[in-house]
């Protein structure tokens, strides 16, 4: 199987090609402008001059099975219509776009073109995420926050908080009734965001601050009495009665602490087996992300 890989930042570097290349019967290529990032990330992987490309059309030549999407998101656009397009099952980091409509499109392009379309919510596959399906979900809390990074809402919203946003919609219990958006901003800069998704019998509360004071992530599901509790994706605490902790393996990678190794291998099975993966679940979370962004920032439409 021909897998290419566009862009070549820190996220394909630190995340995915480690778990790419260790996929079995994969040719990897890999695609980005720049020649001496190419050539630095293509020495370290041992890859010949044949998998290595400065252009798109250098990488569709070659004839892809499938691609992975992690060049900045203001070219998602662009290049996904490319691949799609070209028939290849593409797997792209979120957000698909900054755009709601241009979000749409690529979904409604994939649809009509029976090409799969796969965004990178990586969550949704880590191991200490996926456990609190397990567990009553009466109260959902999760936070994701920073230390001294105010930023534009937009750009905020849908290159962090859509993590939050995503995590809940995959958490909640049922039918979301109710949506509320709260949060701070100062002299155009979101300070912090508050979003809560209700329905019949839970609440879930998503809350993203980025002044802080610490880096972290904690999510808690909570009902019937009992609680569990995620810290940094790497510690689950069974709260009933006395507290019961569970840390990651010493040796357990990032990328399937993450969930990011689970998340590429079920694309590249669904590739392997033929099964066409559709992007519409993904967009109402942009959908959401949307309605998060008009309510703190009236004019960013």
């Amino acid at each position: 199987m021909k897998v290419g890989c566009i862009g070549l930042g820190d996220i394909a570097q630190k995340a995915y090609l480690p778990v790419l290349g260790a996929q079995p019967e994969t040719e990897l290529h890999l695609q980005t402008r720049t020649p001496e990032t190419l050539a630095r990330v293509a020495d370290s992987l041992h890859l010949p001059a044949g998998r290595r490309h400065t252009s798109l059309d250098s990488l569709l030549d070659a004839g892809l099975d499938a691609a992975f999407v992690h060049a900045p998101t203001t070219v998602h656009p662009e290049i996904v219509t490319r691949l799609l397009d070209a028939g290849v099952p593409t797997y792209v980091d979120k957000p698909l776009a900054y755009r709601l409509a241009d979000s749409e499109r690529l979904v409604d392009l994939a649809e009509r073109r029976g090409v799969s379309l796969f965004v990178g919510f990586n969550r949704r596959y880590a191991p200490s995420y996926t456990q609190c399906l397990d567990h009553p979900r009466e109260l959902i809390l999760m936070q994701k926050n920073r230390i001294g990074l105010p930023e534009e809402p937009r750009s905020m919203v849908l290159d962090d908080f859509i993590h939050v946003v995503d995590t809940l919609r995959f958490l909640v219990p049922g039918p979301v009734d109710d949506v509320t958006v709260r949060a701070r901003s100062e002299g155009g800069l979101l300070h912090h965001v508050v979003l809560q998704l209700a329905g019949e019998g839970f609440t879930a509360l998503g809350v993203m601050n980025r002044l802080s004071g610490s880096a972290e992530e904690i999510l808690e599901v909570s009902g019937q009495d009992t609680k569990r509790q995620v810290l940094n994706l790497s510690e689950v605490i069974d709260h009933k009665g006395q507290p019961t902790l569970r840390r990651r393996g010493d040796w357990v990678p990032v990328a399937r602490q993450r969930g990011i190794e689970q998340a590429v291998v079920a694309f590249l099975d669904a590739v392997r087996t033929g099964q066409v993966l559709s992007a519409r679940d993904a967009l109402a979370t942009h959908e959401l992300c949307e309605r998060v962004v008009r309510a703190v920032a009236p004019g960013a439409a």
